[in-house]
């Protein structure tokens, strides 16, 4: 399997989890696309992707299935586009594709893969890494995304703090220090790597290496778990520079799009 198919494929299964974790969405499986509801007025967490490639005019119709999957729920959504799923055809219209459904290009994060990772480039600090397994361990990593992305913090908690959410394939972690919640980070394996998503640190603790630190310890946690090293992400623009310190390579390109 392709570098780029692997990466997408992982950030399908572990966008599944928004589709899960409140009891009130849905995932739809659409002809060569996936329209994820979270049952939130929140459009980055009511989610579409593409399945298989989009050839020469296929985006158009799977769009609209998406548009129409979204207007029976809700007005706000948002759709992550691997650049690779296009031919130079269906690339060179994305743009107006999308604007003709009132979507703006939000980000534009690399996929970003790791065979292994890099030995540390300096000494990291002690940090216990604790599963999300409870309502403490939920509640932390509720209140610290929501701190880290802007996410409304009711709408956080309406995600991460039942129960039910964390019976999936999504694996959270959260990073303690001198009995403190300093990090949390989230693992998928999916296909033959392990997804990292969420990486956060609390802001007084951010440049000293504990996310760092927990994305280390989980990564091992989940290989010892399943067997698998290869490690994928989608990086923030503040995170590229420790990605590639850690020996993650780019390999593909995702344009995000959010209704206006």
């Amino acid at each position: 399997m392709s570098d780029f198919l692997t990466i997408d494929g992982n950030l399908r299964a572990a966008m599944r989890f928004f589709g899960e974790a409140s009891g009130s969405g849905e995932v739809r499986e659409l002809d060569g696309s996936i329209a994820i509801f979270s049952g939130l007025d929140y459009g980055v967490f009511n989610i579409a992707l593409l399945t298989s490639p989009a050839r020469g005019g296929q985006l158009q119709p799977r769009l609209e299935d998406v548009a129409k999957f979204f207007r029976e729920r809700t007005l706000r959504w948002s759709f992550w586009l691997c650049d690779d799923l296009l031919d130079p055809a269906a690339a060179r219209r994305e743009r107006q594709t999308f604007l003709n459904y009132g979507m703006r290009v939000i980000s534009h994060p690399p996929g970003m893969l790791a065979e292994a990772l890099a030995p540390p480039a300096r000494q990291l600090p002690e940090i216990e890494c604790r599963p999300v397994c409870d309502a403490q361990s939920r509640a932390a990593f509720a209140e610290l995304t929501s701190i880290s992305f802007d996410i409304p913090y009711m709408i956080a908690r309406a995600v991460y703090t039942r129960e039910q959410a964390w019976r999936g394939d999504y694996r959270g972690f959260v990073g303690v220090t001198q009995g403190q919640v300093v990090a949390t980070v989230a693992m998928v394996a999916a296909g033959d790597a392990i997804g990292v998503y969420s990486l956060a640190t609390v802001p007084a603790f951010r440049r000293r290496g504990y996310g760092e630190a927990l994305l280390r310890a989980a990564a091992l946690e989940m290989t010892a778990r399943t067997g698998l090293r290869r490690l994928v992400l989608q990086s923030t623009e503040a995170g590229y520079s420790l990605y590639r310190r850690m020996g993650f390579r780019d390999v593909t390109k995702f344009t995000v799009y959010l209704t206006k």
